[in-house]
C-alpha cells in the first residue's frame, strides 16, 4: 500500500506494522506527530488498549516507562525534540548499560536553525556518548523501513538504538510504500538475567564490560548495513560522505559527469571498513555533508591519513550554523548558485504574537501594571506559548532557559536578595519539571510568587493533553505551600483588579506563594465547541 506520509508519520506507522506496544513522549515540535499519529491510529481501532500511547510527563518519565515496557520483552517507542534528550539523559545512557529486553527505539528529533527551540543540538552526540547503535534515514521510506529494522537491531544486540531525524525530514511528506500485514505484538517475557536491569555498582561493572565489548559487533552492524552505501565514482580522488537527509540535497545537485565517489551513512557507529575502501580508490579530497553539527567531520579527522583533506561545516565550506539546503550545497560541489530572491523580498515579516482572547495575554496585563509598582521587579519565564510575553507588546518576562528553570531561577534570584521575584510557568510545563524548583523555594520558604498560567492543555504543541489539569493545587499543597497562599484567578479583563490585588498579596508575603491564572486555551476552546456541535 502507498501513502503520502510526513516523516513523522512514517516512523509512526512503520512502529505500529513492526508490532509496536507502547510509544511514551513528551511533545514537543519537530516530534509531536508520531504520538499524535499513533493516538489516532488506537482511537480508530477502537480498542484503547491495543497501543499504550498517552502524553508523558516528561521525556525521563518516558524513557524509563518505555524500557519498562522493554522489560516486560515487548516493543517501545519513545519520542522527544533534540532537548528532550537532556531531560532523559539520566534514563537513556544507563539503559545503553542495562540493555533492553523487547526492542527500544528512541526517537530525537532535532531542529536545526532553531524554528521552534531554545538551541541547535546534534543528538548523535548521545548515540556517541551512550556507545549504542544510532540509525538516520534519509527519506521517508527509510524511516517507516528502519523501524522495523531497528525493533530487530535492537533485539538482537540487545541494545536500545537511537534513530535520528530533523525539522525537514519530519515535516516533509513523501510516498511510503507500507506493508500490508503488521507484525503481532511481542509477547511478554522477563530478562533470562534479572540482575542485568540492577545497577548495583558490582552488576553495572560487568554491563559496561559487555557494553564495551559490543563495539565490535556494533561495527560489523554498521559495515554490512545494507542502508551504508557506498559507490566509487570515475574520480575517486573526490570523495562526497553525506548523512541522512543531506544525501537527498546532494542528490538534488549531482551530476555524474563529477565523478566523486559517495558514501551514504545512516547507520552509526561509522562504517570503517567503507571508509577503508573509500581511502583505498584513492580518496585525497573529501567533502562532508550533514545537517546539524560536524560529527561525522570530527571523527573522520581520527580515522583516516592526515594527508587527505576533509571540508565540510568545520572549514567553512558549508555554513557553521543552521539547516543545509540544496543550495547552499552548490558551491560546495563547485556549482553556480542558482538565481533566488531574498525570502525578505517575497513574504513580509510576522513575529509571532500570542493569540487574541489568550488568557495569558490578559494575565502579562495584570501581571505588568503590578510589577511597575515595585522599582525592580525581575520576571522569570519558561518555555511555552506564554514565552511570547517577551515580545511586544508585553515585554513581561526578564529570562527564559528551559523548561522548569523559571521557579528555581526566581528562588536564586530571591536568594541574592531580589525583591519581587516571580516565576511564570505553564501547567504542562510545571508538572513537566517545575514541581521540583517548587519544592526547593518551600523547603528554603524563598520569597518567591509563582504564577501558573494554566491553560488547560500543552498549548504550544498544538493541544495535547496537560498532566496536571484538574490537580494543580492539590500538586501545590502536596509539595507544601500552604493552601491560604495557593490562589486561582480567571484571567479575564473584568476581573484585572481582583487579579492585581492577589499579585500585590503574595508578592508581598514574605514566603513562598503560586498564583493560578486558569482559562482554557482559546484554540483548544474552539475545537471543543465545534466537536460538541456535531
Amino acid at each position: 500500500m502507498k501513502h503520502l506520509l510526513l516523516g513523522d508519520e512514517a516512523i509512526a506507522q512503520g512502529a505500529i506494522d513492526a508490532g509496536l506496544s507502547g510509544v511514551y513522549a513528551y511533545p514537543g515540535t519537530p516530534s509531536t506527530e508520531i504520538t499524535e499519529y499513533i493516538q489516532g491510529f488506537v482511537k480508530a481501532t477502537g480498542d484503547p488498549s491495543a497501543i499504550s500511547c498517552r502524553w508523558a510527563t516528561n521525556e525521563k518519565t518516558a524513557m524509563e516507562a518505555a524500557l519498562g515496557m522493554s522489560y516486560m520483552g515487548k516493543r517501545a517507542l519513545v519520542c522527544m525534540k533534540h532537548v528532550g534528550m537532556n531531560v532523559c539523559a539520566d534514563a537513556f545512557m544507563n539503559a545503553a548499560i542495562t540493555g533492553v529486553n523487547g526492542g527500544l527505539i528512541v526517537v530525537a528529533a532535532d531542529d536545526p536553525s532553531m524554528h521552534s527551540s531554545q538551541n541547535e543540538q546534534d543528538s548523535r552526540f548521545y548515540a556517541k556518548f551512550a556507545m549504542i547503535p544510532c540509525l538516520e534515514p534519509s527519506n521517508q521510506q527509510e524511516a517507516y523501513d528502519m523501524m522495523q529494522y531497528g525493533f530487530a537491531l535492537s533485539e538482537r544486540l540487545k541494545t536500545p538504538i537511537l534513530l535520528r531525524v530533523t525539522t525537514r525530514m519530519a515535516h516533509s511528506r513523501a510516498v511510503v510504500e507500507t506493508t500490508d500485514k503488521s507484525q503481532p505484538q511481542n509477547t511478554m517475557s522477563t530478562p533470562a538475567d534479572v540482575n542485568h536491569f540492577i545497577l548495583l555498582p558490582a552488576f553495572a561493572k560487568r554491563n559496561y564490560a559487555e557494553l564495551v565489548a559490543a563495539q565490535s559487533s556494533f561495527l560489523e552492524e554498521s559495515d554490512r548495513a545494507g542502508y551504508n552505501r557506498y559507490v566509487r565514482g570515475t574520480k575517486p580522488e573526490k570523495a562526497i560522505v553525506t548523512t541522512g537527509i543531506g544525501y537527498n540535497y546532494l542528490m538534488e545537485n549531482y551530476d555524474a559527469s563529477m565523478g566523486c565517489s559517495i558514501l551514504k551513512i545512516t547507520q552509526y557507529p561509522l562504517p570503517k571498513a567503507l571508509i577503508d575502501k573509500m581511502v583505498a580508490d584513492g580518496a585525497k579530497e573529501i567533502l562532508v555533508i550533514e545537517e546539524g553539527q560536524p560529527v561525522v567531520e570530527e571523527m573522520l579527522r581520527g580515522m583516516i591519513p592526515s594527508d587527505i583533506a576533509i571540508h565540510g561545516r568545520l572549514t567553512g565550506t558549508l555554513p557553521r550554523m543552521g539547516e543545509l539546503s540544496p543550495d547552499c550545497l552548490r558551491p560546495a560541489l563547485g556549482l553556480n548558485a542558482l538565481p533566488t530572491k531574498e525570502k525578505e523580498t517575497i513574504v513580509v515579516g510576522r513575529p509571532p504574537a500570542l493569540c487574541q482572547g489568550c488568557g495569558h495575554r490578559d494575565m502579562y496585563a495584570a501581571l505588568n501594571e503590578v510589577a511597575r509598582e515595585y522599582p525592580n521587579p525581575r520576571i522569570f519565564g519558561d518555555i511555552g506559548c506564554y514565552t511570547l510575553g517577551a515580545l511586544s507588546p508585553f515585554h513581561a518576562i526578564h529570562a527564559c532557559v528551559e523548561m522548569g528553570a523559571s521557579v528555581t531561577m526566581a528562588k536564586g534570584a530571591a536568594d541574592a536578595g531580589q525583591h519581587p521575584a516571580i516565576a511564570v510557568i505553564g501547567d504542562s510545563t510545571f508538572t513537566h519539571s517545575g514541581m521540583t524548583g517548587l519544592l526547593d523555594c518551600v523547603n528554603a520558604n524563598a520569597n518567591v510568587v509563582v504564577l501558573i498560567s494554566d491553560n488547560l492543555t500543552t498549548g504550544m504543541t498544538g493541544g495535547q493533553d496537560s498532566a496536571g489539569t484538574g490537580r494543580l493545587e492539590q500538586i501545590c499543597y502536596g509539595v507544601g505551600v500552604p493552601q491560604e497562599h495557593v490562589r486561582v484567578v480567571v484571567p479575564l479583563p473584568k476581573n484585572m483588579e481582583e487579579i492585581k490585588q492577589v499579585l500585590r498579596e503574595e508578592i508581598d508575603y514574605p514566603g513562598t506563594s503560586v498564583v493560578i491564572a486558569r482559562r482554557e486555551c482559546i484554540q483548544t476552546l474552539k475545537r471543543h465547541l465545534k466537536a460538541a456541535k456535531k
